[in-house]
């Protein structure tokens, strides 16, 4: 079992020396307990409430007393009453006097259920991962536990086992404790399990959900079976089911969306094993970190010969194209992943189709849909003269290094790019890769750094009919505004893409969010560049401290700065996987009790 850091002294008023999970923490336990204290007081009479206390909660009080105070306490207003859903249960908000409405009894036997497979989204910058492990308390909620609540109170999945004490209807801050889900009797499983900040595009599940057929009544006459014959020959598998896209998008938060469902999975259908390809992509710019202006903006790497001198923060893009081809094929990649003993893994060996380096063009990718018929913005004269396609962009460029392949070891993919923006900084040769799977060679890996989590993707998941030998993903999805879900809308405003309520509206809005926020930080950036003295002025002291440390990328937002850099294979070596393998066996049996 995990066990919670220790926070630092909350006396501290220092908070830039706190770490990120220690302030995320901090910040989650003062909204947890503002969130408490306004409820508990907003219940009481107003001439109870002690006036200084609701305005200062940080401020707990020492001993509640009755005053005689005039004040009111403000209340919260209830929402405007609208037409009642089934999820209305866990969604409206409700006057703080009133005691919690009890969550609608719902009896399994009256339902259908049908199994599908769940295509979604999400930005995993706020969440602990997508796999949930129960007894672990975390300071983030994980992708499948933000899942898990969805699919309970919209009553899609109808568990058991399941604690008499939890809430999924709690909508104060989260609190920092276990949080335990079960997934028996739904037939769960996953395509893949992303780390902490990592996003995904395409994952995948299987799940046994509540289904919207009517369910068959006892026979007890000839009439009554020929209308059960008849309902079963006009009940159509889509086009009369739960609008399940647009139901999860309801009670998710807005960075996780539902993209399509599949309604008849082949037999046997199990989202990891059935799952034959997984498609990667992990987003950097160039340069990758903001460069030293004037002479001393050059850097040497431990290359030698002519490509040995780099400008600082830019990334020799076409070495690092030669490295990423060196991984396609069958290799080992031992040497490219984390170890994990518990699972005594021996086969290392992976199929990679596809890696390469692509540019990322913002007039090609960024929101091209409003350029498409239907979509174009009105623009002036002005604008489309400027308009030119021969002149380069001085500005940043992204870059995405794109993988294809079978299966993906222990933060496999991480450990590449790793290895790529050493080779594009000049630290490395492009050969470092064939070296490091050449397992007669080099049988232990060497202590390097992985590259950071945030800008990786997990983009697809394929399910290719292999009896075609086709690589295409071959499940039918059910797209949200896919003409057969016409009539599984229930009469609700748009057709679950455009529209209010739909996809393409809450992602805008995510989007809108963050464009923003990168304008403001960029007008911000060139701003402090052009103010004051612009003049380069650096002495022979700052020139020895450049030569003495050395910044290294590993596709954070800073760079890691350190000494100068040691060659890859003069670092420590690790021990062998056969060792570290039966050191765990060793170990684990020096756990076990005496009989």
């Amino acid at each position: 079992m995990a066990t919670q850091a220790t926070l630092p002294s909350e006396k501290q008023s220092d908070y830039s020396t706190w770490s990120t999970s220690h302030l995320i923490a901090r910040i989650t336990e003062l909204e947890r307990q503002l969130h408490d204290r306004t409820t508990q007081f907003a219940a009481l009479p107003a001439n109870e409430v002690d006036q200084s206390v609701v305005l200062n909660p940080g401020n707990p009080p020492t001993e509640t007393k009755a005053t005689t105070s005039t004040e009111t306490v403000p209340s919260l207003k209830p929402s405007k009453k609208r037409a009642h859903s089934p999820s209305d249960d866990f969604t409206q908000t409700r006057a703080p006097n009133r005691p919690p409405k009890e969550p609608r009894a719902i009896d399994p036997s009256k339902y259908n259920t049908r199994f599908i497979a769940l295509k979604f989204a999400y930005l995993g910058q706020r969440y602990n991962g997508y796999e949930h492990a129960n007894g672990n308390a975390t300071p983030l909620p994980t992708i499948e536990e933000e899942l898990w609540k969805a699919l309970r109170r919209t009553h899609l999945i109808l568990p058991t086992n399941v604690p008499d004490s939890q809430d999924i209807r709690y909508k104060g801050p989260r609190k920092q404790e276990p949080y335990a889900i079960d997934w028996e009797g739904c037939q769960y499983s996953k395509a893949g399990r992303t780390d902490r900040g990592v996003s995904a595009f395409g994952q995948v599940i299987g799940i046994r959900v509540r289904s919207a057929r009517p369910v068959r009544p006892a026979k007890s006459d000839c009439s009554m079976e020929s209308a059960d014959d008849q309902m079963e020959d006009t009940w159509d598998d889509v086009r009369d089911e739960l609008p399940y896209v647009s139901t999860l998008n309801r009670v998710l938060p807005e960075d996780i969306r539902v993209l399509a469902w599949c309604p008849n999975p082949p037999e046997g259908f199990d989202a990891r094993f059935s799952c034959r390809e997984r498609q990667y992509k992990y987003f950097f710019t160039n340069p990758a970190f903001t460069p030293t202006p004037g002479p001393f903006g050059f850097t040497r790497g431990s290359l030698q010969g002519p490509d040995a001198n780099f400008r600082e923060g830019w990334l020799d893009i076409d070495a690092m194209r030669k490295a990423a081809k060196c991984f396609e094929g069958v290799h080992d990649f031992r040497n490219f992943c984390k170890v994990d003993t518990s699972k005594q893994i021996e086969n290392f060996e992976r199929i990679i189709y596809r890696a390469d380096i692509e540019l990322v063009d913002p007039k090609l990718n960024t929101l091209r849909y409003t350029e498409s018929q239907g979509f174009r913005f009105r623009e002036s004269d002005e604008e489309s003269d400027q308009k030119t396609d021969s002149v380069a962009s001085p500005s940043p460029q992204v870059y995405t290094f794109t993988l294809h392949g079978s299966a993906f070891l222990w933060h496999q993919v991480r450990h590449m790019v790793s290895m790529l923006f050493l080779v594009g900084q000049g630290l490395e040769s492009p050969t470092i890769v064939s070296d490091l799977l050449d397992i007669s060679k080099n049988p232990c890996k060497p202590t390097y750094e992985m590259a950071y989590d945030a800008p990786l993707v997990l983009w697809d998941c394929i399910f290719p009919n292999e009896e075609s030998g086709s690589r295409e993903d071959a499940l039918d999805w059910i797209y949200a505004g896919d003409p057969r879900l016409i009539r599984s809308q229930n009469g609700a405003k748009g057709n679950g893409k455009f529209g209010m309520g739909g996809i393409v509206d809450g992602l805008w809005s995510v989007w809108r969010q963050r464009k923003i926020d990168e304008v403001l930080a960029g007008e911000l950036l060139d701003l402090a560049i052009s103010q004051g003295d612009q003049t380069i002025r650096q002495d022979s002291a700052s020139l020895e401290k450049i030569t003495r440390t050395r910044k290294v990328f590993y596709g954070g937002d800073e760079p890691r700065v350190g000494g100068r850099y040691i060659p890859l294979m003069q670092m420590k070596k690790m021990e062998t996987v056969e060792v570290q393998n039966a050191k765990y066996l060793a170990a684990k049996a020096r756990r076990k009790p005496k009989e």
